[in-house]
């Protein structure tokens, strides 16, 4: 099982979103924690519309994401909300499927106006399925480069955020393993 759970709401494979989350992968195995990345994509879109809650992946993702100790989770902004295919997704999974565990919401989106996405729109979402929220991050796309895999995000205040949220979620990781252990 891995630590940390990274979920995708992006339909597209080449997208700034999805890029965002690979770059917060790799900083969240340099900590030394195991991830698992999974995409809407990985979802077959009949499993998504017709429900099928039984459906092998939405199992694998439900099973991995209620024993990590963190997920990140990131959609690109669609009609000043998450993707519609990332809200069939998680209606599929448990409704306690983020109880106890810190969720780092991350949206892209093409303007500021949208800025307040993540407030809004995902974070009552993932409150609901009773994650423990970090502020999370709303990152313009003009800042990310998809073709750059290694440094993808280009402004600095952007990437100092992100860094930040990402040591948050490992402060909590290790917070709630010495509690654990103690």
């Amino acid at each position: 099982m891995s630590e940390v759970i990274i979920i995708s709401g992006s339909p597209s494979a080449t997208s700034s979103s999805e890029a965002a989350l690979y770059y917060l992968q790799k900083q969240v195995e340099k900590e030394g924690l195991t991830t698992s990345f999974y995409s809407v994509r990985d979802v077959s879109p009949e499993d998504l519309f017709y429900a099928r809650f039984d459906s092998k992946i939405i199992q694998e993702i439900s099973k991995q994401t209620q024993s990590a100790k963190a997920v990140i989770i990131g959609s690109p902004v669609y009609k000043a909300s998450y993707s519609g295919v990332l809200k069939a997704l998680l209606d599929l999974l448990p409704e306690d499927v983020f109880q106890d565990t810190p969720v780092l919401p991350i949206m892209v989106g093409g303007s500021q106006s949208h800025l307040l996405a993540v407030d809004f729109a995902f974070k009552p979402l993932l409150s609901n399925m009773k994650g423990e929220l970090l502020r999370g991050v709303y990152v313009l796309e003009q800042f990310i480069q998809k073709n750059n895999s290694n440094h993808p995000i280009v402004n600095e205040d952007i990437l100092l955020r992100l860094e930040s949220q990402v040591q948050e979620l490992i402060k909590l990781i290790h917070a709630a393993s010495t509690y654990v252990h103690h």
